[in-house]
């Protein structure tokens, strides 16, 4: 089919999905009134991956929106993005890496997405002075990497693509460049098929180690159409990690999150992060699951892993820096530290937090009027 006409004749509208899901003409018009405010996009080849008879389907929960996505609790900006901001599009929350959102654009709109505000949407906060970013990295020495985001990098056209390699590998103290997509997992074929990308990753990998960070989350991604993709990749040196998102009703099962790391590292892919799900506007009430339960089923899914799998950090991207969630207390707190920080004050602090059983997120800006240093 190629990857183009998959990209072109992706469901958008309730209406092409009633037939395999019997949706009453009620539910058709329920489901468009979410995708008004929430677009959805299917690509063929992930729709594919949906068992349509099952209602708990974990492809269909990230794919296709619910009602609850319309209930207006949560917040836009979770890990205060928009505060980071220095100059349209590109960020600089901690001192090492800039952030670049290239496009509101992505194959697919994960229904858990964090920057709903803005994916498939607004291009506010999309960047558009490329010299303008180069200048601000080749001033700030203290970049040792940039991380393309989005959106999705890799639905940026190939052109746009070589224009990002083209400048920043010609910055001396940039360690190396990442991209963060989904496009392994719910359209790999925009790697496999495309040629000219590929020559272009190989052509810049050569002069600046690349970095592929995507998002697999259950073991029903990891097929052999994204196999491909990931090799493609490895062949051409660029190094692929994946930061997996701790979904409810998708992954928050050990079984199925340690079946998805021991298939990850098989392919070749390191599994780094596990994040919190983030309580965006139109996530928190589908998604997110209790921090101490989070925890448990982490650590029983990295018991049944070998190190590399257990290399896996649980964290949660908080406004005030990346914070890694560490455990139980005796004393019936939860332990927490700075992954990384915002503020330089916090690098590297350990504290505690006394969690409640419901509780999915840490409901503070400053964690020193909060927390207790352990």
């Amino acid at each position: 089919m190629g990857w183009q006409n998959m990209l072109r004749e992706s469901s958008t509208q309730a209406e092409e999905l009633a037939a395999a899901m019997n949706l009453s003409e009620q539910d058709v018009q329920a489901m468009n009134e979410i995708l008004d405010k929430y677009p959805m996009k299917i690509p063929e080849y992930y729709r594919s991956l949906i068992d349509f008879s099952d209602p708990q389907d974990p492809i269909r929960k990230m794919a296709i929106p619910e009602v609850s996505e319309f209930q207006c609790e949560g917040t836009e900006d979770t890990s205060g993005e928009c505060s980071n901001t220095v100059i349209q599009g590109m960020q600089h929350k901690y001192g090492q890496t800039a952030l670049i959102l290239s496009t509101n654009q992505c194959a697919m709109y994960c229904r858990h997405c964090f920057r709903k505000r803005m994916v498939g949407s607004s291009s506010d906060e999309i960047a558009s002075q490329l010299g303008e970013m180069a200048d601000y990295v080749s001033r700030h020495q203290e970049i040792t990497n940039i991380l393309i985001s989005g959106g999705d990098s890799f639905l940026n056209s190939t052109a746009v693509i070589r224009k990002y390699l083209e400048i920043f590998t010609q910055i001396d103290h940039l360690d190396f460049i990442r991209f963060g997509t989904r496009v392994p997992v719910v359209l790999p074929q925009r790697i496999t098929e495309d040629q000219e990308l590929l020559d272009c990753l190989e052509q810049y990998s050569a002069k600046k180690q690349l970095f592929v960070i995507t998002q697999f989350n259950h073991p029903k991604e990891l097929t052999l159409e994204a196999k491909k993709a990931i090799d493609a990749l490895l062949k051409r040196r660029i190094v692929v990690r994946n930061q997996t998102v701790l979904l409810k009703g998708v992954n928050d099962d050990p079984q199925v999150l340690g079946e998805l790391f021991s298939k990850l590292t098989r392919f070749g892919v390191t599994p780094y992060y596990i994040f919190q799900c983030r309580p965006a506007l139109g996530v928190k009430n589908q998604f997110q699951v209790p921090l101490r339960r989070g925890y448990e089923i982490v650590e029983a899914a990295k018991q049944m892993q070998n190190g590399q799998g257990k290399s896996v950090r649980y964290c949660l991207s908080h406004v005030t820096g990346k914070i890694e969630i560490l455990g139980g207390m005796p004393s019936g707190e939860m332990l927490f530290k700075y992954h990384q920080a915002k503020y330089s004050e916090d690098a590297s602090r350990i504290f505690t937090v006394d969690v409640e059983n419901d509780q999915c997120w840490l409901d503070f800006d400053d964690p020193h009027k909060e927390a207790v240093v352990a």
